[in-house]
């Protein structure tokens, strides 16, 4: 996550407007969210696109930054434009400046990733799915309520599919979801999770997990499902790792919730391999209650 914020404008008053946007990505061909300098990432591929279509560099504010490999379907964004700005995107006056940002940034985007990285490239590993004016107090990431992550293990050759090895964990080990699930279900609620994520410094670890569970589909696969207001780094693929231990017979489920208590990483604090994550969904309150959302998660975190 970003570790600032501008001031919030008013979308449609006097100053900046913000603009929302929805996205996807795969994240196998980035090297995370967050601009690196010399590494490919979804956010500086993004901003790059931005900066041909507005005609100036621009930072956007993401829901929830995410690891190297990790993949979004419901990724949330937003970024601040002049009135000026706004209105130009729609010169010519064939579509409405939301509708035209959205094909200008999908062409800029075919552009950078076409273009930036050698023939062929990576497009269509990016995709707009909605842009718009943001209601009055939108903030993509202090006004979220909760972040829900998926997780797919086939555990077993007899489920490896070819076709899905790319958002799929080849578990080895046969895995016992009801362990898992007993595990899983002591770490619900508001609680400390340093051991279960890398902290960074002067940032909480506290947490509300409100859903972590296990579910295994017709096809043998098991599907995790992890939710809570806000992840700490690493958090998701230390909950799940430390739940294929208890899966696979390693460890008790008790194991799980004592590693809470103790709040110390060790040699068993493993992560979980990072392209079968994907960020599902990002849930916001109603317009009217953006804006008060938004300041108790910047008194929470700060």
């Amino acid at each position: 996550m970003n570790e600032q914020e501008p001031a919030a404008p008013v979308s449609g008053g006097g100053g900046f407007l913000r603009i929302r946007m929805d996205l996807s990505y795969d994240g196998g061909p980035f090297s995370g969210w967050a601009v690196q300098p010399g590494l490919r990432t979804v956010q500086g591929c993004l901003e790059s696109a931005l900066e041909l279509v507005i005609r100036r560099p621009v930072r956007v504010t993401v829901a929830g930054r995410t690891d190297a490999g990790v993949h979004a379907r419901g990724q949330v964004v937003h970024v601040d434009l002049s009135p000026e700005e706004w209105s130009r995107l729609s010169r010519g006056g064939l579509y409405e400046p939301a509708v035209a940002l959205q094909r200008k940034l999908r062409g800029a985007l075919s552009r950078v990733l076409e273009g930036h990285y050698g023939a062929g490239g990576i497009r269509g590993a990016i995709e707009i799915h909605d842009a718009g004016l943001a209601p009055s107090g939108f903030d993509a990431r202090f006004s979220a309520l909760w972040r829900r992550y998926s997780y797919r293990i086939a555990d077993g050759p007899e489920r490896w599919d070819p076709l899905l090895r790319g958002l799929t964990l080849w578990h080895k080990a046969p895995l016992d979801e009801a362990l898992m699930n007993r595990g899983a279900a002591e770490l619900l609620g508001l609680q400390d999770f340093r051991a279960y994520c890398r902290p960074r410094e002067g940032a909480t670890t506290i947490r509300e997990l409100q859903a972590f569970e296990f579910v295994r589909g017709e096809d043998g696969v098991i599907v995790a499902t992890v939710q809570a207001d806000a992840f700490c780094h690493n958090m998701v693929r230390s909950l799940v790792g430390g739940a294929l231990r208890v899966g696979e017979g390693l460890e008790t489920p008790q194991w799980m919730h004592d590693r809470l208590l103790a709040g110390v990483r060790d040699a068993k604090s493993v992560l979980a391999a990072p392209h079968p994550l994907v960020l599902e969904h990002v849930a916001y309150p109603a317009d009217g209650e953006l804006l008060a959302r938004a300041e108790l998660t910047r008194a929470k975190r700060e």
